[in-house]
């Protein structure tokens, strides 16, 4: 397995792009994301291929998949399933909801209030979920999948702190390149759909790549580097809450499978570099005086991590 893991990285890679239009560098994200055990949220307008990328990850993997299209009156039963009183045993069966499987797509998260939005929480935590006092198992590996439009637009409810806390990485696809956007239209016209992709991995193949991210060096100097980092973010008076001790721990597991997916045993600075912002950035909103000057997240990230000492040697 160790001299296929770049091989099946990259078939994954390949039978995402037959049918998303986006740039190869938001797949490698995802796939880093997926590898090391993570979450997902991916945010931006309507009709950048959000939902077709999560979709393509799904079918490239073989494995059980769920799927709710969130809106104002999707009920948390509705995620999580719910008891249903059976006649012939005289006891209360449990349905499970589409939340119990391998791969969990929340289309359009925000769309539906907090109180729905939260039955995600036990899930995303713990691989389990709680229904009438009763706890149930979700067996494997398991990934949420959230696709979100931005908190401006109308009928939104933006995610609780608690809940961005969860997910390893945000990303926002933005508008494709003129390229992309021809290669979309070549898509449609051939019919190629992210639900007609076959599968070209197991779950057991998944399961056996993140077993070897765990397996990656990382070096005291990177450990303190990243609490470096960590500590900056705490200290940066213009984010309202800094980085928590679980978004470390995050960035630590995301560079070890970036680290895998280049082809090396060990995580080295520019991993922590390249995945500091989709990591980080979600889980720290700006101040009131930050978002009333106008300040640029993304701008305000690179400046401070800039200034943490890079380890010497790593």
């Amino acid at each position: 397995m160790e001299g296929n893991a770049q091989e099946l990285i990259a078939k994954i890679k390949q039978n995402i792009l037959t049918t998303f239009a986006g740039t190869e560098a938001t797949v490698d994200r995802v796939i880093c994301c997926l590898l090391a055990g993570g979450h997902l949220l991916l945010e931006d307008v309507p009709g950048v291929g959000k939902t077709t990328l999560a979709l393509s990850l799904a079918h490239s993997v073989n494995c059980s998949f769920g799927r709710v299209s969130f809106s104002p009156d999707t009920l948390p039963s509705d995620i999580t399933g719910l008891t249903i009183y059976n006649t012939a045993t005289k006891a209360f069966d449990y349905r499970p909801g589409p939340v119990m499987n391998n791969i969990f797509l929340a289309d359009e998260i925000n769309r539906t209030p907090p109180k729905t939005q939260s039955a995600l929480l036990e899930a995303m935590q713990e691989h389990k979920v709680t229904v009438d006092g009763e706890s149930h198992p979700i067996e494997g590996i398991f990934m949420v999948i959230a696709t979100q439009n931005p908190i401006e637009f109308a009928g939104t409810y933006p995610l609780p702190e608690a809940q961005l806390d969860r997910f390893m990485m945000k990303l926002s696809l933005g508008y494709p390149s003129k390229e992309d956007e021809i290669k979309l239209a070549d898509m449609f016209l051939g019919g190629k759909e992210a639900e007609k992709l076959e599968s070209v991995c197991t779950l057991s193949d998944i399961e056996k790549l993140q077993e070897m991210v765990k397996q990656v060096t990382v070096k005291e100097n990177i450990i303190e580097y990243v609490h470096n980092i960590i500590t900056a973010t705490r200290n940066e008076s213009r984010f309202m809450t800094g980085a928590s001790p679980r978004a470390m721990l995050s960035l630590i597991r995301a560079a070890q499978a970036y680290a895998l997916m280049d082809g090396r045993d060990y995580v080295k600075p520019d991993d922590i570099k390249q995945l500091y912002i989709p990591v980080l950035l979600h889980r720290m909103p700006l101040s009131v005086e930050a978002r009333m000057s106008h300040e640029d997240p993304v701008t305000l990230m690179r400046t401070l991590i800039a200034s943490v000492e890079v380890p010497v040697g790593a």
